[in-house]
């Protein structure tokens, strides 16, 4: 196990699976003073740790004060095989001179992942709180600049949902089989293949993505077929069920020769009836502000609303 000093009086080493809890602790600690509350569960924690493109021996750093409190987190995880790499450091507010080195090493490690991965330049995203003036002043000395803004919206359930009405040659199909996951897989990298930071994945490396997150449940997959033929898809998951008793749709895609039919309206529907037939008090999901597609207006008119905005700040390295 590497161990370094980043500054006098810490000490870093890599992350191992038993620091999840302490991890938790202290994203939450800092989210707090920047939202209000924590953001982040258990369980997406232990998801970050055990992401398949994530490398604990190279690509994560965790640090103790004197004491033996866990005060900084920081990592760099490549986004399939491409150049693209999201990072992020979170540092206790006791611990502000971790700040400054944290912020170099996942610079200097996204560089060397691309480059790994054969790409001369890495394309280091972050994504950063709108309220959080102090982690976006780090960003911008660092030479990242705002690309583009996901909404978190809401639609709340209240009572009973009603399901909607299934449209003429329309089948509904779950992901218990291998092959509604394949269908579900294809349609989604069709759908998703023009929107921010997309990366290219075949069905293994995204099934094997998913199947590592504690919070999917393949039962959640849904695939739209008209006539047979697979057209849209949406993946809901447990993502913020233990802390707020919500589901979430984690991906939604319409084929882009399918679209403007009502099938996304129809997909998250059918998404919210099945969630409030779970007793969940509501459906989260985010968007994409600048996506091409009139995505936020659809939400937008099925009722959700905006509860949170997540900037992603970006640097070419």
């Amino acid at each position: 196990m590497q161990t370094t000093a980043l500054a006098a009086g810490y000490t870093t080493r890599r992350p191992l699976a038993g620091d999840a809890a302490d991890i938790h602790a202290l994203i939450s600690l800092c989210d707090t003073q920047v939202i209000g509350k924590g953001d982040m569960t258990l369980d997406d924690v232990t998801d970050q740790l055990n992401e398949p493109s994530f490398d604990r021996r190279t690509d994560g750093w965790v640090v103790h004060d004197a004491s033996g409190r866990l005060v900084a987190w920081a990592w760099a995880c490549r986004r399939g095989t491409g150049g693209g790499v999201d990072v992020d450091v979170v540092v206790h507010p006791d611990a502000p001179a971790l700040t400054a080195p944290l912020w170099d090493a996942v610079i200097e490690r996204a560089g060397r992942i691309a480059a790994e991965h054969g790409h001369d330049e890495a394309v280091v995203d972050i994504g950063l709180y709108r309220e959080d003036s102090g982690k976006r002043a780090v960003a911008a000395a660092r030479g990242f600049v705002p690309a583009t803004s996901f909404i978190r919206l809401l639609a709340d359930h209240t009572g009973p949902v009603p399901d909607p009405g299934m449209p003429p040659g329309l089948s509904l199909h779950h992901g218990t089989t291998e092959e509604v996951r394949r269908q579900g897989h294809a349609v989604q990298q069709a759908g998703f293949a023009d929107h921010f930071g997309f990366t290219p994945k075949d069905y293994d490396e995204w099934y094997a993505d998913l199947d590592a997150s504690a919070s999917t449940d393949w039962a959640q997959l849904a695939v739209a077929r008209i006539d047979g033929e697979p057209v849209a898809m949406l993946l809901a998951t447990d993502a913020f069920a233990g802390d707020e008793n919500c589901g979430y749709v984690r991906q939604l895609a319409v084929l882009p020769g399918f679209r403007s039919r009502g099938l996304g309206r129809f997909m998250l529907r059918a998404a919210f009836a099945a969630d409030a037939r779970r007793g969940r008090a509501g459906t989260y999901l985010h968007v994409d502000a600048n996506n091409s597609t009139p995505a936020l207006d659809l939400y937008l008119s099925v009722g959700m609303r905006q509860v949170l905005a997540i900037d992603v700040w970006r640097r070419t390295v």
